[in-house]
């Protein structure tokens, strides 16, 4: 049987200190990724997590519901064996980083564009050491060397639990810089909806279209859950600020 297809069959999730980390015992069965390997994390407070998501199930396993699971399964079964496969892919962003590509015309969204990503690209400048350009247009413009060079000693850097929540922070807002910036103390919310200022721009012209905002907001929920894991991969707690 898939695992994830499995119907309860504990009383209680609790987690407790093991060699390694903490890990979490469904009664008195440890848990195990779907590589069966010992799901361990390196702190109480994203054990507790997980436990509280199992503790949440109720006749059958669901998957989508427990994301900070899937995240501590993903560092684990994979990111923990491909870490510098994976770094090297997301540092890439920093060459295309959507943030720097704007639009020419109309006057008003290059004016949003400048006065909405501007912020950002000059708070990595500062905290990261790295100043990408804007560009004009959709024709690929190499960055840097230097500056890409930093940002990638950066991802490299990061654990294999931080870089699997990384890895969304990066591949759904389509930036690296607001990758890292979700990594510090920026409001999650604003980070989201500076990168969707397009595609939020061309909704206000154009009317909203429904099945885009359904995606959407599966988006986004999928970002603060990054967002979230990224700072339990810390030890921090995982509460965020209201974002609506």
């Amino acid at each position: 049987m898939n695992a994830w297809a499995m119907k309860r069959f504990w009383t209680e999730a609790r987690c407790e200190e093991t060699e390694g980390g903490w890990r979490v015992l469904l009664d008195a069965r440890p848990i195990r990724t779907p590589a069966k390997a010992p799901l361990i994390v390196p702190h109480a407070v994203f054990a507790e997590e997980i436990a509280a998501e199992w503790d949440a199930q109720e006749d059958t396993i669901d998957p989508g519901s427990m994301p900070v699971t899937r995240s501590a399964n993903a560092a684990i079964d994979k990111v923990r064996h491909q870490h510098a496969e994976v770094a090297e892919m997301l540092a890439a962003y920093g060459d295309s980083d959507l943030l720097c590509y704007r639009a020419d015309a109309p006057a008003d969204l290059v004016a949003r564009q400048a006065a909405t990503w501007d912020p950002y690209l000059d708070w990595a400048a500062t905290a990261l050491g790295a100043r990408l350009a804007p560009r004009t247009g959709i024709m690929h413009q190499p960055q840097d060397p230097a500056a890409l060079a930093r940002l990638r000693d950066e991802v490299h850097g990061i654990d294999a639990f931080g870089l699997a929540a990384f890895h969304d922070l990066v591949s759904l807002t389509g930036s690296l810089v607001l990758g890292f910036a979700a990594t510090r103390d920026f409001d999650p919310g604003a980070l989201w909806s500076a990168s969707r200022l397009d595609e939020d721009y061309q909704a206000e012209l154009w009317g909203e279209d429904e099945e885009a905002a359904e995606m959407a907001a599966v988006k986004r929920l999928a970002f603060m859950d990054a967002v979230r894991v990224w700072r339990l991969s810390k030890g921090q707690p995982a509460d965020l600020p209201s974002t609506e």
